[in-house]
């Protein structure tokens, strides 16, 4: 089980400046007291985490960037051992001659198994800068190791052992790794590298997918089917969610029936696909049941009903080992009322442990009585073409029985698009371009 507190990015894409996604609960008292409990998950020295995150904003204001920093934070942690391009992934705010020619900024506190890490890292597209990890066990925190260019020095010999036995084997230069590979990650690949492996793997472990569509997710999803528990859990989604379906069924494709002229590497190909049936119940002229009609899932159910099903095994994952799920255009081809259930899932009694984050646009979300002041933030970009991160409790004035939704459209929280009058597009010359056009 691990859970984030808190996740800082800086010189990253539109974002110039150290933002902060908090998921540490504040010292607030909302108008529905439930809250206060059940959308959080108590852990040591008095500190909550919030069960759900959501982040709103305009069109272009960043947002996506959000959740571009953890991605390409997670994937560096995960792939700069053994690929030497991944750096490439790193973007500065070029808006800047202050910024565009320095490192990115990537920091994340998280629990795990009642220890608190902070680790992180300074890096460009080609090096890594700096480096660093520490660790709260009790009540104050410890140094495990700090990295600058190459050099690893204020190594925790007691705490970080296998830190002092990298360096020992690289001859006590410390220079064992790339200057485009991650300390924590070489120490990792070691047998010895207990602890690094076991903190790669809890923020790996963080599950991050596009509502627009998540490749791999059908595939995961159609894998799920093979397991009773696990098909059982994606039928009773997709029931809850109203669409329709009574049962659903992953068939092997069988290789016997391929044609006989086909070549060996196309029928091994052939053989990894599964094909998803979905099925009704058909009824007669007096509305009995009078049998089931079987569709093929990808080319007969809708979009949203694709979409809850690849997104399926992503939300078990979370519920049942206690793992972050982030999800980038959560509200896209769901209705209002589903996105809602979703996430009073996450903030229910019966979660203790998983957290979800999301990017969307649905202003139904902004309730007083589904969500606390804190587990709202706003992405905006200031003249300057610089995004901003910031939460609803940060705004003065904002009292806990306020209408959210309203207040936000209205503006008074800022992140919303500034409109021009659409209807002046009525009275552009259409006729005159398309001669412009033709003349081309």
């Amino acid at each position: 089980m691990s859970t984030i507190e808190e996740f800082s990015f800086g010189n990253f894409w539109s974002f110039k400046d150290v933002q902060t996604l908090n998921m540490a609960a504040a010292k607030i008292k909302s108008k529905n007291s439930r809250l206060d409990t059940v959308n959080l998950i108590p852990v040591e020295n008095g500190l909550s985490l919030l069960k759900s995150k959501a982040i709103y904003g305009a069109n272009a204001s960043g947002k996506s960037n959000v959740i571009k920093a953890l991605v390409t934070f997670i994937r560096v942690i995960k792939e700069s051992v053994k690929d030497e391009k991944i750096l490439e992934m790193i973007e500065s705010f070029q808006l800047s001659t202050e910024s565009a020619d320095h490192p990115s900024f990537f920091q994340m506190i998280f629990q795990l198994d009642g220890v608190r890490f902070r680790y992180g890292f300074e890096a460009d597209y080609q090096s890594i800068m700096s480096e660093w990890l520490f660790s709260t066990p009790k009540s104050r925190e410890q140094t495990l190791f700090i990295r600058e260019g190459n050099r690893v020095f204020d190594i925790n010999h007691k705490h970080f052992e296998e830190a002092k036995k990298s360096i020992d084997l690289s001859g006590g230069e410390g220079q064992i790794f790339r200057n485009n590979s991650l300390f924590l990650s070489s120490l990792a690949s070691f047998g010895f590298g207990r602890t690094s492996k076991k903190l790669i793997e809890a923020i790996s472990a963080i599950s991050v997918v596009s509502g627009l569509g998540n490749p791999g997710g059908y595939g995961l999803a159609g894998d799920f089917l093979s397991d009773l528990i696990k098909k059982n859990f994606v039928l009773e989604f997709l029931k809850k969610a109203d669409v329709g379906i009574n049962d659903i069924n992953a068939i092997e494709l069988n290789a016997e029936s391929f044609p006989k002229d086909i070549s060996q590497d196309v029928k091994q190909e052939l053989k990894k696909r599964k094909i998803i049936i979905s099925n009704r119940i058909r009824y007669d002229e007096k509305l009995n049941a009078a049998g089931i009609s079987e569709f093929a899932f990808a080319a007969q159910e809708s979009e949203g009903t694709k979409k809850m099903f690849e997104l399926s095994p992503f939300i078990y994952a979370a519920l049942k080992q206690g793992t972050p799920l982030v999800i980038d255009e959560f509200d896209a081809r769901f209705h209002p009322l589903l996105t809602k259930k979703i996430v009073e899932l996450f903030n229910s009694e019966s979660n203790k442990k998983s957290q979800l984050i999301f990017i969307t646009h649905d202003t139904n979300l902004l309730s007083a009585d589904l969500l606390r002041r804190d587990q709202i933030d706003f992405v905006e970009k200031d003249r300057f073409g610089a995004s901003h991160l910031y939460t609803l409790v940060e705004i003065k004035g904002v009292r806990n029985d306020a209408s959210f939704e309203k207040d936000y459209i209205q503006g008074k929280y800022g992140a919303i698009p500034f409109l021009g009058d659409f209807t002046s597009l009525s009275d552009f010359d259409y006729a005159e371009e398309d001669k412009s056009y033709q003349g081309h």
